[in-house]
């Protein structure tokens, strides 16, 4: 099976590509600039904001894993323009030379925002704010509506393998004032890949589907792990914010190989 892959370079992509290809399929990665990439995958020239360099990376690809995303950092206008006008664009070269390619958008439980009475569900509304939320859930919306095959998949907080995402947890967290209690879903780099391809199997066509594994975190616990210290509180937290109901994914099949933070330390994997 032929794969195009965007965000292939990234945080999430460094690592899902090696094991995609290890797998035995036959990745292509769209890259705006010549880069590093393993043995055995191909690098395809292209911007997903220049919809005529996109025909070179759909042609004959049985699938497309979209993770290309611009969320941290950057102007407002900058998020919309990757997230939203670049989905756009891969949708429309994928519908006109690849309309028979399954097409799989990673997206975020930021999307659910505050507000809920139960761990979020793939059927919740979708009240996060922000740019990089909003544009994210404009951006399924326009796959959801093409007549493409498609599968969306919502993950949570990511980490593993020295990304350094964990590291960065704290400065965030206080720049945003998280409560120290406040609780979020996990997934370690390993399982995107678990996830990924369950989702090539066909196993999430037409769904949206969070992805994590089985042990909610608090911010708390995360910054004492990797060796900080942060805030306390006695102060009542929502119970619910950024805690991911998996009931479907498991349903689907998705077992995580790394169940938990704490299984993640033990093992040696962060």
């Amino acid at each position: 099976m032929s794969i195009l892959l965007t965000g292939g370079t990234g945080l999430v992509g460094s690592r899902l590509v090696p094991r995609l290809a290890a797998a035995g399929f036959d990745v292509r990665v769209l890259l705006r600039r010549e880069s590093q990439l393993p043995p055995g995958v191909k690098a395809v020239l292209g911007d997903l904001l220049e919809p005529e360099s996109l025909v070179d990376a759909v042609s004959g690809v049985d699938a497309i894993i979209h993770l290309a995303a611009t969320f941290r950092r950057v102007e407002p206008e900058q998020i919309w323009k990757v997230n939203l006008e670049g989905t756009r664009n891969l949708i429309g070269a994928t519908l006109k030379h690849a309309p028979q390619a399954r097409f799989m958008m990673a997206s975020t439980g930021n999307v659910y925002g505050s507000g809920h009475t139960h761990p979020a569900r793939e059927s919740d509304p979708t009240n996060g704010q922000g740019a990089y939320p909003e544009s994210k859930v404009a951006a399924e919306a326009e796959l959801r509506a093409s007549a493409l095959n498609w599968s969306i998949l919502r993950l949570p907080f990511v980490y593993g393998e020295g990304d350094g995402h964990l590291q960065a947890l704290p400065d965030l967290a206080s720049r945003l004032n998280y409560h120290p209690a406040r609780t979020m879903s996990m997934l370690h780099h390993r399982d995107i890949a678990v996830a990924f391809q369950l989702a090539l199997a066909g196993r999430m066509d037409g769904q949206i589907v969070n992805i994590a594994d089985d042990a909610p975190v608090t911010v708390y616990e995360i910054v004492r792990i990797v060796g900080e210290s942060y805030k306390e509180s006695a102060e009542p937290v929502e119970p619910w914010e950024g805690w991911m109901d998996v009931s479907l994914v498991r349903e689907l099949g998705f077992v995580p190989t790394v169940p938990s933070l704490h299984q993640a330390v033990r093992d040696h994997v962060l």
